[in-house]
Parts: structure tokens; sequence; C-alpha cells
């Protein structure tokens, strides 16, 4: 019992300071601008864990791999604590078992971008009918804008209704499925 209420800190602690990193990474991706309350909250909640980073792992093509990799090695130590303590890392020999455990936390790290994808995208659509003018809704429409415009090419607004955040959030939900 005990060591599944210490799962479930864990697992809300490296969630929320993984959403953290992964929004911060995302910001800085698609150049969204962090001269918000948004934008504040994200880089002094993560400085303590990217600034160190940032000065012995420079950034690759742009990105920001200061805030991707501790993003990623939270998910392997959630990943590695969730396998021990379920007793599923004594099923696997030692040589399957390291690639198992980096795999896993990969896909650990790609649903929780799809996670804080859909996220952003009701924030939008909620936004958008409640408080256009909020000072939240352009950071939240930069984020979402790359995702977005492709399907807005493809599908018409119906009636003034954009219908892209609806067809963006099933897709994200089908990609959802196969990982």
């Amino acid at each position: 019992m005990a060591a599944q209420a210490g799962l479930f800190l864990l697992q809300a602690f490296t969630g929320f300071l993984t959403f953290a990193l992964l929004l911060r990474f995302y910001m800085q991706a698609f150049r969204v601008s962090f001269n918000n309350q948004l934008g504040t909250f994200v880089v002094e909640l993560t400085n303590w864990l990217v600034k160190p980073l940032r000065k012995a792992l420079p950034g690759l093509f742009g990105l920001d791999l200061a805030s991707l990799l501790p993003a990623y090695l939270l998910q392997l130590i959630l990943t590695v604590a969730v396998a021990s303590v379920q007793g599923s890392m004594e099923a696997w020999p030692a040589a399957s078992l390291l690639p198992l455990l980096l795999w896993s936390a990969l896909l650990a790290t790609l649903r929780f971008s799809i996670y804080l994808l859909i996220g952003a995208l009701l924030v939008q659509a909620v936004l958008s009918w409640v408080s256009p003018y909020s000072p939240l809704s352009q950071p939240v429409a930069q984020l979402t804008r790359p995702f977005l415009r492709p399907i807005q090419r493809v599908v018409p607004t119906v009636g003034a209704i954009d219908l892209s955040p609806l067809i963006a959030i099933v897709l994200a939900q089908l990609l959802l499925m196969f990982l």
C-alpha cells in the first residue's frame, strides 16, 4: 500500500514537471513568446533544471534539448519505478531490459506531448468562445497553429465555425491508440 502511494506521488510529480518541460520545449520550438503569464510560469517552474543543463547540453537545430532531455529522463525514472514496484523487472533478461525501458520512456514522453497538444487545443477552443482576447489566447494559438494550419487548408469553416481543432483532437486520439 505504501509503495502504491509513493508511486502515485511520483507519477503526479513527474507528470506535472514533464508537462512543464515539454511546454517549455514546444514554446521555444514554435517561437511562442514567453512574455505572458503562461511563459513566465513555465520558465520560473523549470529554470532550476534547464539552466544548468544548457551549459552542458547545447541546442540542436534550434531545439532546446535542455528542456527535452529532463522530460525524457523523468519518464525513464517513472518507468523504472513502475516496473520495479510491479515486479516486472525480474521477468526480463538484463540485456533486453534496458532497451525496453528506454523505449517505454520515449513512448511515454510522446504520449505526454500528445496530451499537451490535446489540452492546448481544448483551451484554445474554450477561450475562442468565452474570452477570445484573453492574455492566454495568443500563446495557445501560437502553440496549436502548426497543427491546425494543414487541416484548415483542407477542411473549410462550416457556418463560421472552425472544425480543425476537433479534427486535430480526433487525429491525436487516434495517434495515442497506436502509441
